[in-house]
């Protein structure tokens, strides 16, 4: 036995030691290249903790359909010409392509025609027009699936290769759906630089400029916006749609933008430009940034040998004509072409920084975008934010661990140490299984890791209480404390189960930060059953051999309770019917995009800063009110030196947002040095799919734990623990609606979390009340009364526990952390109310209508069974009568 005993402790030593192992280099940085290379690289910490960018980008799929159309468009015209066939190919709109066949009687050479040379087009009906016919080719669905596929591939490849070229370390470039891309730039420097890289298309073309056009284009603009037909703020397209009929067919208006070096001043003017794409970005083998002549930086473009080919042909065949170099379908420079360039070079001039001239040599290396990209989604996070976090993220952290262990000391006394020492080992095999899994350790990482210090001395709490019980009835002391491990046993597991389910919704339907959280939570509570099953259980074993341990002595709150739950219940139900009422109601504005959402869920732009001096909300306000920033929602923390600043659905970037209000508070108020630290930014399409998420993910964790609890149980026990579980989802979300606390993807987690934690104590009473139902005999409602006054002590006690570490949380863990904490506290308060009062007197209700319905059964058919035989023997004298006359 003590052999035994001793492997397990070896065992216990050994993980502890690998765990430490794995973790070292988070706390320590003077490991030689080798230690990180082999070993271990510790924990990575997210962009929240250590800065950075995080972007959510949308590929634009429809632009990727209409560029393939536009170069089907070119080719059509050209094989066409070389078949013989008289084509004249329209403007693609959207997902068409409109070509007219001048003769009908070549629709079936076309139709040939196209499906040996364009097989990925398919042509509609043809509709008749002045002899000829009109087609609407658009591309197959099976060339629409492959080219969405291979646009998403190479947007990643392209966008890997600029931001490689930028020098971010370790840049982060995944696939999220069909059309996204998430990209994270640990510790950029400079975010609004980052992302003009990003988002640049870098689309590179050479058309030749339409000198013959007799027409003046500023008039003919000047005109369509005063007749309505343009409105301000037109696109290229627009403005092309508007001038159709006043300018050649084969021509379109694009805007040259140039700098004029007398008033050093970026002017636009329009300029008509053949449809002819001669030269694109593709045959680019090189780009440079050099000085000119001005001393301004140009960008020198060497062509690959077929591409310095094409250029030699064009510039020869088109001596004295302008060529314009055009960038996204915005005209860079059109030179005048003096003489054939043979040696594949080109140079792009422009009004831009030698930075900027870097990047977009940058952008013309890697390749253009197939697509233009929207950036949906953008987080930024400052570096001395970051290290804030994680400053208060340890602080919060370390108070709720010490109000654990004196509480477990001061309640449990010797037994608290050993809890104690399992909460520690748990900490550190928790923080070694992440850095073993490369796990990413985000703020609300943090956060799980805190939680799991409050739950890590839950299953101690259930196992010390058995022990209790079983010292009670006179057991000695080894048999009560085998008697507590086995008793507590499947009330851990199913407790545990429950929260684990929760964890999986959370991973599967949650964003970034949030599958970090559920990651770090799933983890803590499979290495709790670890060390509270496992871990606590050899220390008893070692002290009991060694006969060091006599008696086991506890503190108790409450000896022998006597509470009338039953009784109380149409009380609670009162209550908890209104709180219901109120979280319906919240839940179905909330849903329909009303109430106070948070950024992620509304969409819009928030920026947060720092100030020097203290400011008040009303000066600030002020300042904006005049500034025409009146629809902004202005919140003040942190001891009245930090601002949050949101702007719900802004059509305005964020990088712009922050400059702005960045200079209008420091004109206004210079001493106080506005700072900003970090910013947000969310598109309504994406904030859209994450308020989806959120549901989804709480129906689908509801609907796990009625059917586990349901198994474990019976089916009105599953019913119970998820009447009470959503009740105590809707009572928190109730409140935070009723005192407009703004509801965020982390608040969401919360509410998450407790719907899994508040289970906990609902599975312990109900676990009770099964046991006493099968060996008890009594009243269905004194049975649940003693089976709730039983548990109450240890139900409190678990509360206790997470509660000490939520309200350190709350109060030391910053505001990025705050209403996740009060989301928390909230729920272990309503959970621990509705573990008594909600779920057990349901199981009582529903029992006693099934027995009243069943004892009206039984006396219907007693009922029946008795007016049968009346008329039976009313049968019988009759049938004696017939018989005697026979």
């Amino acid at each position: 036995m003590l052999r035994a005993v001793r492997l397990k402790f070896l065992f216990l030593f050994i993980l502890t030691v690998i765990a430490i192992l794995f973790v070292l280099p988070s706390l320590t940085g003077g490991l030689p290249g080798w230690w990180e290379q082999h070993v271990s690289r510790g924990l990575k910490l997210g962009l929240d903790l250590k800065g950075g960018m995080h972007l959510i980008l949308q590929v634009d799929m429809e632009s990727a359909i209409s560029n393939a159309l536009h170069r089907d468009a070119n080719d059509l015209k050209e094989m066409a010409e070389k078949r013989g066939l008289a084509l004249k190919v329209g403007d693609v709109a959207k997902d068409a392509l409109p070509v007219t066949l001048a003769n009908k009687d070549e629709q079936a050479a076309f139709q040939k025609f196209l499906k040996e040379e364009f097989p990925h087009l398919a042509a509609g009906e043809p509709q008749r027009q002045d002899g000829g016919l009109i087609f609407n080719l658009s591309l197959t669905p099976e060339e629409i699936k492959q080219l969405q596929e291979r646009t998403l591939s190479q947007s990643l490849e392209v966008l890997r290769n600029r931001i490689d070229q930028f020098g971010v370390t370790e840049p982060v470039l995944v696939r999220q759906g069909a059309d996204q891309i998430v990209v994270q730039l640990p510790g950029v420097q400079d975010p609004q630089r980052a992302m003009d890289l990003i988002g640049q298309t870098a689309q590179l073309e050479f058309k030749l400029v339409d000198d013959q056009v007799q027409v003046n284009l500023p008039e003919l603009i000047e005109a369509a916006l005063k007749s309505g037909r343009l409105k301000p703020g037109y696109t290229r397209e627009q403005l092309n749609q508007a001038l159709a009929d006043k300018i050649p067919a084969d021509d379109e208006v694009y805007i040259e933008k140039s700098l004029n070096r007398e008033t050093g001043r970026l002017e636009s003017k329009p300029l008509p430009l053949k449809k002819k794409i001669l030269l694109t970005g593709a045959a680019i083998k090189d780009a440079t940034v050099r000085i000119g002549d001005y001393n301004e930086p140009y960008v020198s473009v060497d062509f690959n040998s077929r591409g310095a080919t094409e250029f030699g042909k064009i510039t020869g065949e088109n001596v004295k004509r302008r060529l314009a170099i055009i960038l996204d379908g915005i005209v860079r420079s059109a030179p005048v072409i003096q003489e054939r360039i043979g040696g594949g070079k080109a140079q792009i001039t422009g009004s831009y920084t030698p930075a900027e001239g870097h990047d977009l040599a940058i952008v013309l290396r890697a390749g253009a975008l197939p697509a233009t990209v929207k950036i949906v989604q953008n987080i930024t996070v400052g570096p001395t934010l970051g290290a804030d976090s994680i400053k208060k993220g340890l602080t919060a952290g370390l108070i709720g661990t010490l109000l654990v262990i004196g509480f477990m000391i001061f309640y449990y006394r010797f037994s608290g140490l050993v809890a104690n020492y399992a909460m520690i080992l748990n900490v550190i095999l928790l923080l070694g299984a992440l850095s073993l899994l490369g796990a990413t350790l985000t703020l609300p990482g943090i956060a799980g890791i805190i939680l799991s210090v409050g739950m890590a001395v839950d299953s101690n709490v259930l196992i010390y209480e058995r022990m209790r019980e079983e010292l009670h009835t006179g057991k000695p002391l080894k048999a009560s404390i085998d008697g507590g491990y086995d008793k507590a046993f499947w009330t851990i597991i199913d407790a545990h189960v429950t929260t684990l389910i929760t964890a999986c919704a959370l991973f599967l339907f949650g964003t970034g930060p949030i599958k970090g959280f559920a990651v770090t939570l799933s983890l803590g509570v499979i290495l709790n059953l670890f060390t509270a099953l496992f871990g606590t259980r050899v220390v008893y074993d070692w002290l009991l051999i060694k006969r060091w341990l006599k008696k086991l002595r506890f503190f108790e709150f409450f000896e022998k309770p006597n509470i009338d739950f039953i009784g109380w219940r149409h009380y609670a139900f009162i209550i908890s019917g209104v709180l219901a009422i109120l979280g319906l109601l919240a839940f179905v504005q909330l849903s329909r995009g009303q109430g106070n959402l948070g950024v992620e869920f509304s969409g819009g732009a928030l920026v947060e800063m720092t100030s020097a001096q203290p400011f008040t909300v009303n000066e600030v306000r002020g300042i904006l009110n005049k500034e025409g920033w009146g629809h902004a929602e202005i919140q003040q923390i942190e001891g009245g030196k930090e601002l949050m600043v949101k702007l719900k659905k802004s059509e305005t970037s964020v990088g712009q947002i922050s400059e702005h209000l960045s200079a209008i508070l420091n004109k206004a108020l210079p001493d106080n040095k506005f700072t900003v630290v970090g910013k947000a930014e969310i598109g309504a399409s994406i904030s859209q799919d994450l308020r989806n998420k959120a549901i989804v993910a709480i129906i689908i964790s509801m609907l796990g734990i009625i059917v586990y609890i349901a198994w474990r149980f019976e089916f009105i026990f599953g019913i119970g623990a998820t009447v009470a579980t959503f009740h105590d989802v809707l009572a928190v979300l109730g409140i935070f609606y009723l005192f407009n606390v703004e509801i965020t993807l982390l608040v969401v987690t919360a509410l998450l979390t407790l719907a899994g934690y508040s289970l906990t104590d609902t599975v312990v009473v109900f676990d009770r009340i099964r046991e006493n139902l099968a060996r008890r005999r009594g009243k269905l409602g004194e049975i649940i009364n003693l089976s709730v006054n039983e548990v109450l002590s240890r139900t409190i006690i678990t509360s206790s526990t997470v509660f000490l570490v939520v309200v350190a949380l709350f109060f030391f863990g910053g505001v990025v952390l705050r209403d996740f904490a009060l989301a928390m506290i909230l729920g272990v308060l309503v959970g621990t109310y509705s573990s008594v009062f909600v779920a057990s007197p349901i199981v009582f209700a529903w029992r006693k209508e099934a027995k009243r319905v069943t004892v009206k059964r039984e006396k219907v058919i007693e009922l029946a069974a008795q007016q049968q035989k009346r008329e039976e023997k009313k049968a019988e004298p009759k049938k004696k009568k017939k018989s005697g006359k026979k």
